[in-house]
């Protein structure tokens, strides 16, 4: 019979986590090799330039480009505030006047006597990067950041959104299979990250926003209720920066999909510690998957720590789809045709059918993966 090997999310009870922390300009890194750090703890900071405004200062005082320096009484470097004069001529024996005001506050960057323009540059923007997940410092990027590296029990999802958040484990729904509903948010899950079973309403994500969760891991999500969420149609696209007060990562699918019982049973075993997430999902090239970083003082056993079994892909298998425009569906292998096959976009790869209760279709291998456990 034919079969194949494809695989899964990743459900690991312990493994080496490596976290790069790196600014987006150089800037200045905080910590040291060896340092411990939390989640929480800012490693490298920078400033971003502000916003950036021309005026054409020619044009306003009615003079040649050539002439602007001389009319300007605040030179390059000067803090200004929006509205302040920055600029003047006068004509008929200084009787009438012309002058410039500053269109927002900042600093007068560039004074320009080829085009007569001033460029006005906005206060800077601070930005800050955290080490996301606790550990230790292993290696420094001079002005850009550091590595931070972990022993961890580490979940990977289908879907996310909302970016990189981290609080204690605490359980809300008992089994994998039930459904996460408002009655079951408590106000004593403030500050938490919250574990449910099978699909969370969008009810209850409100209520937990509005109860301070930080964060929601469950198995299935209607994809009906991601728009309610996020108030538009999010299509393909990087998630992650989505300003939500929560994050959510979706372990399954879409639809009433219970948690794998493999997934459930590590996230209940490690209740009352603390979790970092983060809810970023790329599904085109370059993957990425959000996930729960849980980490621990130390592996219990190193010598099985991160090893993984490669699982076989075969008729029956239940398989869930991670691209489009299946993306988030699951089914089960209907046929294996050994054969490839030319797609709708030309190109030619190894395909399977899979069945989606009674709807059958054709999907690259490469666009799937065996759900396990």
């Amino acid at each position: 019979m034919a079969h194949t090997y494809t695989p899964g999310l990743k459900v690991t009870e312990q493994q080496l986590v490596r976290k790069s922390r790196i600014l987006p300009l150089k800037g200045n890194v905080l910590v040291r090799v060896g340092q411990l750090v939390g989640p929480d703890e800012v490693v490298a900071r920078t400033d971003l330039p502000g916003e950036a405004k021309l005026m054409n200062i020619a044009n306003l005082l009615n003079v040649e480009p050539s002439e602007v320096p001389a009319h300007m009484i605040r030179p390059e470097g000067d803090a200004v505030r929006e509205g302040e004069i920055i600029a003047r001529s006068k004509s008929f024996f200084g009787m009438f006047k012309s002058q410039a005001a500053a269109v927002m506050t900042g600093t007068i960057e560039k004074v320009n006597s080829v085009t007569g323009q001033v460029l006005l540059r906005g206060p800077s923007l601070p930005v800050e990067v955290r080490a996301y997940v606790s550990g230790k410092v292993v290696e420094i990027r001079e002005r850009e950041g550091c590595v931070v590296e972990t022993w961890a029990s580490f979940v990977q999802g289908i879907f996310g959104v909302g970016g990189e958040t981290n609080g204690e484990l605490m359980l809300a729904c008992q089994t994998p299979d039930q459904q996460l509903t408002p009655e079951l948010i408590r106000a004593d899950m403030a500050g938490k990250v919250i574990v449910g079973g099978s699909r969370v309403t969008a009810a209850a994500l409100h209520q937990a926003i509005k109860s301070g969760v930080r964060g929601v891991v469950t198995g299935g999500f209607d994809d009906k209720d991601l728009r309610d969420l996020l108030g538009y149609d999010l299509g393909v696209a990087i998630t992650g920066a989505e300003r939500l007060g929560i994050t959510l990562i979706v372990t399954e699918g879409f639809g009433d999909i219970n948690m794998a019982g493999k997934t459930f049973d590590l996230l209940k075993s490690k209740v009352g510690r603390l979790a970092c997430i983060n809810g970023a999902t790329q599904i085109r090239a370059g993957v990425i998957r959000p996930e729960v970083v849980i980490p621990m003082d130390a592996p219990v056993d190193t010598s099985v720590a991160g090893k993984e079994h490669v699982s076989a892909l075969d008729i029956g298998s239940p398989v869930r789809v991670i691209r489009m425009p299946h993306f988030g569906r699951i089914g089960v292998v209907s046929a294996l045709p050994p054969e490839p096959r030319i797609l709708e976009s030309g190109s030619k790869a190894r395909v399977l059918e899979v069945d989606f209760d009674g709807e059958r279709a054709i999907v690259p291998r490469a666009n799937v993966e065996l759900i396990e456990g």
